[in-house]
């Protein structure tokens, strides 16, 4: 499944099968999740665009060992894995403590994420370029589980840096109830004691909050905020977390964020959230975190394990993956896509 022309439709093509250079891992894809970042990519203006083409799409993934590259060690063919995504040097400091998503040296050197600029798992097979970015699936279904590789992930990492913030009786509001936030709304429930609070404009979403642990379930619109500053005995939300992003969003982030609160703007949608006197309220921070620790993947996924998170996902074959990707535009997605390559 590639991205062949800036402004088309992604397409089903055929690949030469890779083959694993020094140090690079293949896969049998298993799994392979859609994500409203590859959305934003495709919706790229070719003067913005920098992820070369054609690109073969997919930053979620598992899929088990096929073959090893010379000097390999570590994983054997026949294990089954998830790929950590977002890649680094592996070299610098903030590599050596596994947050490989905040290195500072992959951007000069080229190194880009699967599915973000290196062929991604929307394939057969793909290639890992180190085993540092494969992490143990064990028994875990990977049509289940492979969503948790960033859906998981990026809103686990923007709730434990968030944990000074959400003690029991704290508040935690999450905007946006689809993809990554019905997950967020688990991850609060199973680490923090923050009454949870979950917006959205759909019913169908507001409806799998509820499923899924949310305390209370509003219409996220502008007279929300006089409700949850309600529920909060008017002091506002400890933690907010918006994963869609967008002007309207944040405003009701700013809105309703309490004082020494924090706001995490997960979402791309294209919003900014100024902050400081006049803004944000006193003592409030504004955070935009990215991606994730390997070190968090290996705990999201343990959570997973422990049953505390689970992923609802709508299954695809790589056949169906465009129309899957026109459904995931249009919001008609319950939780996330998943596409199985493989027969």
């Amino acid at each position: 499944m590639q991205y062949r022309t800036i402004g088309g439709e992604p397409e089903v093509v055929e690949v030469q099968t890779p083959e694993p250079g020094p140090g690079q891992v293949r896969l049998r894809v298993t799994a392979a999740g859609l994500c409203h970042s590859d959305a934003f990519v495709m919706g790229l203006p070719a003067e913005q665009y920098v992820y070369g083409l054609p690109l073969t799409l997919g930053h979620e993934g598992a899929g088990v060992v096929d073959a090893l590259g010379e000097g390999v060690t570590g994983v054997a063919v026949g294990d089954p894995v998830a790929v950590y995504g977002p890649w680094g040097c592996g070299l610098c400091h903030a590599c050596a403590r596994g947050a490989e998503n905040y290195c500072t040296r992959a951007a000069a050197l080229g190194i880009m994420p699967p599915g973000l600029g290196s062929p991604g798992a929307l394939a057969e097979f793909m290639l890992v370029d180190d085993v540092r970015h494969l992490v143990p699936l064990g028994d875990l279904d990977p049509v289940a589980s492979v969503s948790l590789t960033d859906a998981g992930l990026t809103p686990y990492h923007a709730v434990v840096s968030s944990l000074e913030k959400l003690p029991a009786g704290s508040t935690a509001v999450v905007i946006g109830a689809g993809g990554l936030g019905h997950v967020a709304i688990q991850v609060l429930r199973a680490v923090t004691g923050a009454t949870v609070v979950a917006l959205d404009v759909s019913e169908q979403k507001l409806d799998l909050a509820r499923e899924v642990g949310a305390h209370h379930v509003l219409r996220s619109e502008p007279a929300v905020v006089d409700a949850i500053r309600s529920l909060t005995g008017g002091v506002g939300a400890q933690a907010v977390f918006d994963i869609v992003g967008a002007p309207p969003t944040l405003e009701i982030a700013r809105r309703t964020v309490a004082s020494d609160g924090v706001v995490q703007i997960v979402g791309i949608g294209g919003g900014t959230l100024p902050t400081g006197f006049f803004s944000t309220p006193m003592g409030a921070s504004v955070r935009a975190p990215y991606w994730g620790t390997r070190t968090e993947l290996v705990e999201v996924l343990d959570l997973a394990r422990a049953g505390a998170v689970h992923v609802e996902v709508e299954r695809f074959t790589l056949d169906e993956a465009p129309e899957a990707y026109r459904r995931l535009h249009e919001g008609t997605i319950r939780g996330r896509a998943v596409v199985v390559p493989s027969a």
